[in-house]
């Protein structure tokens, strides 16, 4: 018997769906969630270029304690928004339809108590950024291009 799949309590896309719900037989890669002693850490990842999304899920679920969620796009990220669900945001700065900031604004207004890392190819003034757009919340800013190890590295020291 199949369950019907708005049984999925995880979030979802349109085109870019990174979470596991169930695990593929064809994946081999990661462990089942179940074998794991630890609970995943939640992030999900919004940038507007879906192989970027795709590439840090990647990188990011190397790390087996890591499960990523990802979308393309900032305004189904926030229509899709879960409160209480993810432990960090990773958030790219430039995006069409809505920047890294004000989505990242109105994501914490739906959930106080997650972290935020923004993370652009530009460059970006730190405190400056901060001036314009005091959110409590925010933890880091990462250049990119980054390897997914000195990534990993900065997402586990923001959750500690």
């Amino acid at each position: 018997m199949n369950k019907a799949s708005n049984d999925n309590p995880e979030p979802r896309n349109g085109t870019i769906h990174t979470g596991k719900l169930k695990q593929d037989p064809t994946e081999s890669s990661l462990p089942l969630a179940s074998s794991q002693p630890q609970r995943h850490k939640r992030i999900l990842v919004v940038d507007d270029n879906s192989d970027i999304v795709l590439t840090l899920r990647i990188g990011l679920e190397s790390d087996p304690t890591m499960q990523v969620f990802g979308f393309d796009n900032p305004v189904t990220a926030l229509v899709e928004f879960k409160p209480d669900f993810y432990d960090l945001l990773l958030i790219d700065v430039n995006m069409p339809l809505m920047d890294g900031f004000q989505l990242a604004q109105n994501l914490l207004r739906r959930d106080l108590n997650v972290k935020v890392c923004f993370i652009t190819a530009g460059e970006i003034n730190m405190n400056a950024a901060r001036e314009v757009h005091p959110l409590k919340s925010i933890g880091c800013f990462v250049k990119k291009p980054i390897s997914a190890e000195q990534l990993i590295k900065r997402i586990k020291a923001e959750l500690e």
